[in-house]
């Protein structure tokens, strides 16, 4: 945390009374903020309100509220950066440098009161993702990585990160079968979740599925579905736990529609190839 003082703002880092904040742990200060504004509307669900985007998704008065928070923490620091929210869409766009943020991230989970949301924020430089962090906050839990510096797990303790313990995604084989997958949301698109449990049952999560790649506790997972503020930040700290993601369309930079996260890329190309013939639904 940057103490207040005289604030110098320089490319990538925040200097103020001689300490100086990087990306990344600006990255952690902005969803540590943007937690402490979501908590307290999940503990008062009942009166939280909630509507239906044009398509079909809720959104809810704690979407609003988290990704406003994290954008005014994003834009006191970094000025001269565009930002990407689900919520207010873009600012500053055509900038070198992109905030991309997803305020809660399975707002169906949030509403229902299950803890398995989360907030996503992600920066991209000239068009590639360069740090990201992951929090689910009823869990306490977070996960990050900075590009070419490895994926950490760790705990939010008093608005704080602590216990960082770096993450690698599991050997193994990279036969479809024998993988250890999850879904998410599996109810989304059959047609793709088929093929795969054809192979290799869908395990249950705790944890969004492509965090338990990285963890090294799944081997593979399918997004069914989302856009880029779904994916910019899993798909860097999958990578940097040296795991491989892409979408369906065989691109490996976030992007909206269904994406793979896999502990190789060969079980990644394997799945791939697998889905090759599957047609969208009617």
């Amino acid at each position: 945390m940057i103490a207040k003082g005289d604030l110098r703002v320089e490319a990538g880092r925040t200097v103020q009374d001689g300490l100086v904040e990087t990306d990344l742990q600006l990255a952690q200060r902005a969803v540590i903020t943007g937690a402490a504004v979501a908590l307290p509307h999940f503990s008062a669900l009942a009166d939280l309100p909630r509507e239906l985007k044009a398509d079909g998704s809720v959104v809810t008065a704690a979407d609003r509220a988290v990704e406003a928070a994290i954008r005014d923490v994003l834009s006191t620091a970094r000025p001269d950066d565009a930002i990407l929210g689900e919520e207010e869409g873009e600012t500053s766009a055509g900038a070198r440098r992109r905030w991309i943020i997803d305020p809660i991230d399975g707002t169906a989970l949030f509403v229902d009161g299950d803890d398995r949301w989360l907030i996503l924020l992600a920066l991209e430089e000239d068009g590639e993702v360069v740090a990201g962090v992951a929090a689910h906050p009823a869990q306490g839990s977070v996960f990050w990585a900075s590009c070419g510096e490895g994926a950490y797990e760790g705990r939010i303790v008093g608005g704080r990160v602590v216990a960082a313990t770096r993450l690698h995604v599991a050997r193994g084989t990279d036969e479809i079968e024998e993988s250890r997958f999850a879904a998410v949301p599996e109810t989304w698109a059959p047609h793709l979740t088929g093929p795969i449990k054809e192979r290799t049952p869908a395990r249950p999560w705790t944890v969004h599925p492509g965090l338990l790649v990285a963890r090294g506790d799944l081997d593979l997972a399918l997004q069914t579905g989302g856009q880029i503020w779904d994916f910019a930040a899993t798909s860097l700290i999958l990578t940097e736990a040296g795991g491989s993601f892409g979408g369906l369309s065989g691109s490996t930079r976030p992007a909206p529609g269904a994406s793979l996260y896999a502990r190789s890329d060969a079980l990644r190309l394997a799945t791939l190839e697998l889905l090759a013939d599957v047609q969208q639904p009617v």
